[in-house]
């Protein structure tokens, strides 16, 4: 079955103002798109900003060889994921996906004025499967002078043709139907999801799951950090979150203390202490980092820094003291024996 977009073809809950359905070759008089449906759909669902599409596609030149340009299903890649009403950057494929049906599969051949921006979405999704240091970054000026990177890319960016899209629709979930993600969310269900996964993480410690925990503490912290970017330093807004990052960075440091990622363990505290340099937990924590990682004299400085703050830690720090200073008396053995073996 072949149909072409125009008015007749919008269903009323999909938006009609959307010029890829109705404009036209000014001298041809031809639609800018043209659909032919492979297999029918099982369940025709509205559509509405914030509906999020899975599917897959292939994506192949209009020439006599069909010549295939991506696959999604090709290299274990995982299928797309599309939000409606979020601006992507290929309007086209925004369109033509609220005009299908679930599970249906369909043919889009597309006009080369709507697909321009495709060999930049095309190399943001090659990219994503290649290791971070593998990948490069993409300016204007990238563009004109070394290319997009990909050959067959580079071909497309500079003699722009028809495209046809091979879409086969897996799921559509309403936006109430899945947990969005951080990006999709407003300040206040931000705020209320850093409140979740902060629980989340302490149930996690609790079940001597620290995987969990630290990535639960880690993606909080990453949605604190988002919402501070919004506020002027030292405003009350931006004081109140800052509180709020504190806890976090606290747990996910304890966390790398227990997997000996001592240096992770530093970092993290000593982020803390900028927020809240009376912070006694935070010196604690970075003391004990310090004495894993054998920095003695910071460790030290940290122990008793903590309890000069708060009297109740003597007798602990006391026993950090301790042992702080027999693992310095066993690096000094090994160092001489170390030296002596060097004669």
């Amino acid at each position: 079955m072949t149909c072409c977009f125009s008015h007749s073809h919008i269903p009323s809950h999909r938006p009609s103002k959307s010029p890829l359905f109705v404009v036209m070759d000014s001298t041809l008089q031809e639609p800018k798109i043209v659909k032919n449906i492979v297999h029918a759909g099982t369940k025709v669902v509205p559509f509405r900003d914030g509906t999020k599409v899975k599917f897959h596609y292939q994506t192949r030149k209009c020439d006599e060889a069909r010549t295939l340009i991506d696959d999604s299903r090709a290299h274990g890649q995982k299928p797309m994921e599309l939000v409606l009403g979020k601006k992507f950057k290929l309007e086209v494929w925004e369109s033509i996906v609220q005009q299908m049906a679930l599970h249906e599969v369909a043919r889009f051949r597309c006009d080369r004025s709507l697909v321009l921006q495709y060999p930049f979405v095309s190399k943001t999704i090659r990219d994503a499967q290649k290791p971070r240091e593998e990948r490069k970054h993409c300016c204007g000026m990238t563009v004109q002078n070394e290319g997009i990177g990909y050959r067959d890319l580079d071909e497309l960016f500079t003699h722009p043709q028809d495209l046809e899209f091979t879409i086969e629709i897996l799921s559509i979930e309403s936006p109430d139907e899945y947990e969005k993600e951080s990006w999709q969310l407003s300040d206040d269900e931000k705020r209320a999801l850093v409140g979740r996964l902060r629980e989340q993480g302490n149930a996690a410690y609790r079940a001597n799951d620290l995987t969990a925990a630290r990535d639960a503490y880690s993606y909080a912290t990453g949605i604190i950090e988002q919402l501070m970017l919004k506020e002027k330093p030292d405003e009350p807004e931006w004081i109140e979150l800052a509180q709020m990052k504190v806890p976090l960075l606290l747990n996910y440091s304890q966390c790398k203390l227990l997997e000996r990622d001592y240096y992770a363990a530093i970092e993290h505290c000593t982020e803390a202490l900028k927020y809240d340099p009376h912070c006694v937990k935070a010196l604690f924590r970075r003391g004990k980092a310090h004495a894993g990682a054998w920095n003695f004299d910071r460790a030290r400085a940290d122990f008793e820094r903590a309890a000069e703050l708060d009297s109740a830690l003597q007798a602990a720090v006391g026993k950090e003291l301790a042992k702080l200073q027999e693992q310095q008396r066993l690096r000094d053995v090994e160092d001489r024996l170390k030296y002596q073996k060097l004669f």
